[in-house]
């Protein structure tokens, strides 16, 4: 039996109006592979017509020099953020080469037996680009390089000044309005951070496109998970695997206790894990036999951007910042929800209805109440993520929630109700009906768990006779659609400068290396 849904007035403040959110900015990071025409993951170099995958503003490459990543700048609609993924997506598809294609799916294309053949990301000679490489041979090390070919989407949302202002007008407790704008805004991040990391199962369930992954992925690994076909591993209910633990998780990073109650506590807990040796890390060693750095230190994290989470606080850092002394300088500027699979039936990795349910949940998240979170209540929800990821579809799949246990979709069906309110005001803000559009689609999802992206992937993996041949199928579909999207001669103009540019940027930064390597390394350490 679920919960009786709130009234809405409990959801929206009545003094909440559309005027409050607009201004709100969105950027998504898309991550996907190159892979060659046989299925495989391509051997080849980064395209130099793409520029330099270390100074380009928007195509980058990720763990492996096979993994694109392609990044918007901050939009002031959903529409523009997805018609800019789109344009790079065209502009890097005219220069890929070899009969390459881009893989559509969050777990990868065919991988070989031996790791090495997953080449590391390369970023040329200057000390920055060297120590970037050695961070990701320090991952190889660590986590296995297999972990590095997973794909996903990174969604980045800001809320307006102008709203934080109202928000902290509202509060009724002093201490709250006696903080500074900056320190109010970080507050109240927070608040949506850790009411997002409670509500993860719901994204894992409507947005988890996982569900099966390429038998090489598994080479070496112990698993429970079942055969679907020949070449494809799977568990029957699995929504995301990618958000398993056979995805981006580490027993070290378990033990970090890092918290989203304050900023500062978090800055805290990141500063602490760069800092602090790990054996299992140490025993690696720094260097290889031939006295090559293996990873940058033996801590817990080499940097922190090693700490994988479900959505990061965030702040543009300046040159010479790290990120957490972007943060301690000028508070959280915008959140990055990182929950989120690749959508295979997508060209490019991400739709508006999941653009706009993510904003509507994370309105939701900031305007209700978020108390601390401790070990024990991490402790059920990490349980409830491990449901939703490996049996969210199961007709009894359970969610716990305040001592009690319900059925997954009455949970998520509950939630969504919740969220109507916050469509309707965002459809009001923007002029369009795109957000309860995109929230009905999520309910139909829950109602019907056919309708699901996971489902669909099996049930096409399994008409079309294996991950590799569903992957390639979708590839071929999305190669068709890049070539036919018309680039504008201003964008193609605007690409080819910023790929120029950032080859001339690369070239000015190893010129202007002054330390070898090694001291450079030597002084980071």
């Amino acid at each position: 039996m679920s919960q009786p849904e709130s009234t809405s007035q409990d959801i929206l403040p009545a003094w909440v109006d559309s005027s409050h959110i607009q201004g709100m900015l969105r950027g998504i990071e898309r991550e996907s592979l190159r892979m060659q025409s046989s299925g495989f993951l391509s051997q080849a170099g980064h395209p130099q017509a793409l520029g330099s995958a270390l100074t380009h503003p928007h195509i980058t490459t990720d763990y492996s020099e096979a993994l694109m990543e392609f990044i918007t700048p901050p939009q002031g609609s959903i529409g523009e953020a997805l018609d800019y993924l789109r344009d790079i997506h065209a502009v890097a598809h005219r220069h890929l080469e070899h009969d390459e294609k881009l893989w559509p799916l969050s777990m990868p294309c065919m991988l070989d037996d031996d790791e090495e053949r997953i080449r590391l990301a390369q970023y040329g000679v200057s000390n920055i680009g060297r120590f970037k490489t050695l961070y990701r041979r320090g991952l190889g090390v660590r986590y296995g390089r297999r972990m590095q070919t997973i794909s996903g989407v990174h969604y980045n949302l800001s809320f307006p000044d102008h709203f934080f202002e109202a928000l902290q007008a509202e509060e009724q407790d002093e201490q709250l309005k006696a903080l500074s704008l900056q320190d109010y805004r970080s507050h109240r991040y927070f608040g949506l951070i850790r009411n997002f990391i409670r509500l993860t199962p719901l994204v894992m369930f409507v947005l988890g496109a996982s569900p099966s992954v390429c038998q090489c992925f598994m080479t070496g690994r112990e698993h429970q998970l079942l055969p679907l076909l020949k070449g494809t591993l799977f568990l029957p209910y699995a929504t995301a695997l990618r958000m398993g633990r056979f995805g981006y998780q580490n027993s070290a990073q378990k033990q970090l206790g890092i918290h989203y109650n304050n900023l500062s506590g978090y800055l805290a807990g990141l500063q602490k894990a760069v800092k602090t040796p790990y054996a299992p890390f140490s025993r690696l060693g720094l260097s290889d036999a031939q006295g090559e750095p293996l990873q940058i230190n033996d801590h817990v994290l080499q940097i922190e951007n090693e700490y994988y989470s479900l959505v990061r606080p965030k702040q543009v850092p300046r040159d010479g910042e790290t990120p957490s002394q972007a943060l301690a300088s000028r508070g959280v500027s915008y959140v990055e929800l990182r929950a989120v699979d690749v959508n295979p039936y997508s060209a490019i990795g991400i739709d508006e209805n999941a653009a706009g349910f993510l904003e509507a949940l994370a309105l939701y998240c900031l305007l209700q109440d978020s108390p601390e979170l401790l070990d024990a209540e991490q402790d059920v929800i990490e349980r409830n993520q491990a449901e939703a990821v490996n049996r969210g579809r199961a007709p009894n799949a359970v969610i716990a929630e305040h001592g009690q246990s319900y059925p997954i979709e009455d949970w998520c069906r509950r939630y969504l109700a919740q969220m109507q309110p916050l469509s309707a005001l965002l459809d009001s803000a923007y002029e369009t009906g795109l957000y309860s559009r995109a929230l009905a689609a999520m309910l139909a999802r829950v109602n019907e768990v056919d309708e699901t992206l996971s489902a669909r992937m099996i049930e096409d993996t399994l008409a079309l006779g294996g991950t590799w041949s569903f992957g390639s199928h979708m590839a071929q579909q999305h190669a068709a659609e890049y070539e036919q999207h018309q680039l504008s001669p201003e964008t193609l103009a605007y690409f080819d400068e910023a790929a120029q540019q950032s080859l001339q940027r690369q070239h000015q930064l190893e010129q202007e290396t002054q330390v070898s390597f090694e001291q450079y390394l030597s002084n980071f350490r």
